[in-house]
């Protein structure tokens, strides 16, 4: 397992650093590449790193992982979200924390071609590389993260059902999980009953409906659902969402077994404009919970 294009990529940095020296304060996006025995492939991963990280090489960040959702890639956030520019505004006003920024390829638009989710599926074996490739490669190499204290998760749609998720099972490894539009379980907008059940979108839908959030929290005796209160959690979605009674069920069920969750329907659909707003609720309230 290793990092590829290293030269290419800390030339592109010090150029872009270079130029932004001209400028206002400005983070850094790179594009990186982990290869993975795991998945056996090389998956991208695009990094935002805030201003002043190649002139302070001791200094550490807290990483926040952030997902994209159903048929995008590593650069959605980026290149649909503008999240490099909210992050930029909000770091140098204050409002949020320095910190890493974490977004890696979960998936792509040809889904009859490509893998998309964030789980264990049959071929697919994402949520190890995720834990066991991507996390401690990406910290190490980018001097952020180490622990949960440092370390948030968040997503929109699909990614955000991959955050919650992550966070439900594995408490101890984040601090705040922030979920945008997310697809927390089956839906019927998102099931095509006449698809091969071997297919690359049958098995992503299978996988979701088996790992639904809400089926995790019914089956977790007391001592997993006290450790959940370790985390932060905000739960996001429009109000014109068609994923919104989701998220609304799964509040509920937070209440009910007296998880603090904060919850949030705005006005909006399932779209960038919204998950661009959204991002400046989620930098702040991840920054609130870093140590």
């Amino acid at each position: 397992m290793k990092f590829l294009n290293t030269a290419k990529r800390f030339v592109a940095m010090c150029l872009v650093a270079l130029a932004c020296s001209q400028m206002s304060v400005a983070g850094v996006v790179v594009n990186d590449t982990l290869k993975s025995e795991i998945l056996k492939s090389d998956v991208p991963l695009c990094i935002y790193l805030p201003d002043g990280f190649q002139r302070n090489p001791q200094q550490t960040y807290p990483v926040l992982y952030l997902l994209h959702g159903l048929t995008d890639n590593e650069r959605a956030w980026v290149d649909k979200g503008q999240m490099n520019r909210v992050a930029d505004e909000l770091m140098a006003s204050g409002e949020a924390k320095q910190m890493v920024i974490v977004m890696p390829c979960a998936g792509g638009a040809d889904l009859r071609q490509v893998w998309n989710g964030y789980f264990n599926m049959e071929g697919w074996h994402y949520e190890d590389f995720f834990f066991k490739e991507l996390l401690p490669a990406v910290e190490k190499e980018y001097r952020a993260g180490g622990s949960r204290d440092q370390r948030a998760v968040a997503g929109l749609s699909m990614g955000g059902g991959g955050s919650v998720n992550y966070a439900l099972r594995y408490p101890d490894m984040f601090c705040a999980c922030y979920a945008m539009s997310a697809w927390l379980g089956m839906n019927t907008q998102l099931n095509n009953p006449h698809l091969d059940p071997k297919s690359k979108f049958a098995l992503l839908t299978k996988a979701v409906a088996e790992l639904s959030a809400v089926k995790l929290l019914e089956a977790k005796d007391k001592e997993e659902l006290k450790a959940l209160h370790s985390v932060a959690w905000f739960i996001d979605c429009g109000d014109d969402d068609f994923l919104l009674e989701q998220s609304e069920e799964l509040h509920m069920k937070m209440r009910h077994l007296r998880i603090p969750a904060q919850f949030r329907v705005r006005d909006g659909n399932h779209n960038w404009e919204y998950w661009h707003n959204a991002l400046r609720l989620c930098l702040p309230f991840v920054s609130r919970q870093f140590k």
